[in-house]
C-alpha cells in the first residue's frame, strides 16, 4: 500500500517513514507543499499523511487543491498546531482525520488502515486462489491451511497479483505500486520476489508472460 508522507521536519519524517514502512506501507516522503502537489497530480496513493506547517505551500492549501480537483484520496492531517480553527478548517476542507504531535506510530498506522478501509466502503475481502488464502487486514497468508511467512514486499506483491487474478500485470505497473522513488531497487528485484513466492507457494501459482509481466492463476499454463 503506497502512502504519501508530506513532512518538512527531517527527524520526524525519517521516523514516520521507517515506522510506516515497518507496518507494511510503501512510503514516499516529500518535504514541501509544492512537491506534494506535483506528486499528487501525477501519481496515485492509497492515502496522504499531510503536515500543515509546510514550506513553499502550506498543508491546508495542498488539501484545498486536492479536493478542488475532486480527488477523494484519504488525508490524515499531522501537525503540532492545537488551535481549534486549524482543526475545523482542515476538516471543512476535506481532511479525513486529524492527529496532533506528539503521537504514537502504531496509532498513525491504525488510523491509516481505517481511512483506507472507509475509502473502499468496506473491509478488504479475504482473497483466495486455489489453496492460497490471503487476509489483507491481518496481513496473513496460508497455503492449504498452513501459515506461510512472507516479507512485507512479498506480501504486497502477492496481494496485487491475487486482486487481479486471471489478468496479466505488467512489470512496470507492479514496480510502480511496490517501490517508492527513494527505494534503491536492483533491476532484477521483482524477479527475485517472484522466485521467493513460487518457492513458498508453489510454481504453478504465478506464471510469467514473456515480454509482458506476470499473472496469478489456479489453472496451469497450456502446453
Amino acid at each position: 500500500m503506497r502512502i504519501l508522507l508530506v513532512e518538512d521536519d527531517r527527524l520526524l519524517g525519517d521516523g514516520l517513514q521507517a515506522g510506516l514502512t515497518q507496518s507494511g506501507y510503501a512510503v514516499d516522503w516529500l518535504r514541501d507543499g509544492e512537491a506534494a502537489v506535483a506528486a499528487l497530480a501525477t501519481e496515485t496513493f492509497a492515502a496522504v499523511v499531510l503536515d500543515l506547517g509546510l514550506p513553499k505551500r502550506d498543508g491546508l492549501s495542498v488539501l484545498q487543491w486536492l479536493r478542488g480537483r475532486k480527488d477523494a484520496t484519504p488525508v490524515l492531517i499531522l501537525t503540532a498546531r492545537d488551535q481549534l480553527e486549524d482543526k475545523v478548517r482542515g476538516l471543512d476542507l476535506g481532511a479525513d482525520d486529524y492527529v496532533l504531535k506528539p503521537f504514537d506510530l502504531d496509532e498513525i498506522a491504525a488510523r491509516l488502515r481505517a481511512l483506507v478501509r472507509r475509502a473502499h466502503g468496506r473491509p478488504e475481502p479475504v482473497l483466495t486462489l486455489g489453496e492460497i488464502e490471503l487476509n489483507p487486514a491481518a496481513r496473513t497468508v496460508t497455503r492449504a491451511g498452513e501459515a506461510v511467512e512472507l516479507t512485507p514486499r512479498e506480501f504486497d506483491l502477492l496481494h496485487l497479483l491475487l486482486e487481479n487474478a486471471g489478468r496479466v500485470l505488467t512489470r512496470r505497473s507492479l514496480e510502480e505500486q511496490l517501490y517508492t522513488w527513494s527505494d534503491a531497487v536492483d533491476s532484477n528485484a521483482l524477479e527475485v520476489h517472484i522466485h521467493h513466492l513460487r518457492r513458498k507457494l508453489g510454481n504453478e501459482l504465478i506464471r510469467t508472460v514473456r515480454g509482458v509481466g506476470y499473472i496469478a492463476s489456479a489453472t496451469p499454463a497450456q502446453a
